[in-house]
């Protein structure tokens, strides 16, 4: 085993070894639509805790927190959806892209950005038609209409579509595509 100098440190060094002068926080990265999915995330969370403490602690559970939180689930996924496309952070797989000439990549990525916008849109016209032929119908333990999520699903593609539509315009007139700001920037977005 490697022999280790360890500089011997005081309670008050360890104490205010966590202080770090970070600065003002940057909240200018995130949007409206990031703002209401940590709303509805915490709407999630208060109705999960619900349920936990009402099955568990009292023996008696409510029967409508399941329904609410799964449904609050559904349109986090959906609306954080929006700040991925927003972002450029959905998962991809870019090992021939890291390998593609600048002209050539930029090529692929105008490519990859219409194929998602088109993708988005069609998906936009497909919940569109879903929610004629279901967005009449009640919840199962609350009386109240599932067409809210669905229509928060469809707003949240249509949001898609926009987003992927802005990044289009970006890429199209910027010096670096809205991948490689997103690269470069790190976790924090662009």
């Amino acid at each position: 085993m490697a022999d280790h100098d360890h500089t011997p440190l005081s309670v008050e060094e360890m104490a205010h070894a966590f202080e770090d002068a970070g600065g003002p926080v940057d909240l200018s990265p995130y949007s409206i639509e990031d703002w209401i999915t940590l709303a509805v995330f915490w709407a999630m969370a208060l109705c999960v805790f619900l349920q936990f403490f009402t099955r568990y602690a009292l023996n008696n559970s409510l029967t409508w927190t399941e329904e609410i939180a799964a449904n609050c689930l559904v349109i986090v996924v959906f609306m954080g959806a929006v700040m991925c496309v927003r972002m450029c952070r959905h998962i991809v797989v870019d090992l021939l892209y890291n390998f593609m000439p600048r002209g050539m990549r930029r090529g692929f990525e105008i490519v990859v950005d219409v194929v998602g916008i088109g993708f988005f849109a069609y998906m936009s016209w497909l919940m569109w038609r879903y929610i004629d032929v279901v967005g009449n119908e009640r919840m199962v333990t609350v009386d109240l209409p599932r067409g809210f999520v669905f229509y928060t699903v469809f707003l949240a593609f249509v949001l898609m579509a926009l987003r992927a539509l802005q990044n289009f315009v970006r890429d199209l007139t910027g010096r670096k595509t809205t991948r490689e700001k997103a690269a470069e920037t790190g976790i924090s977005g662009i």
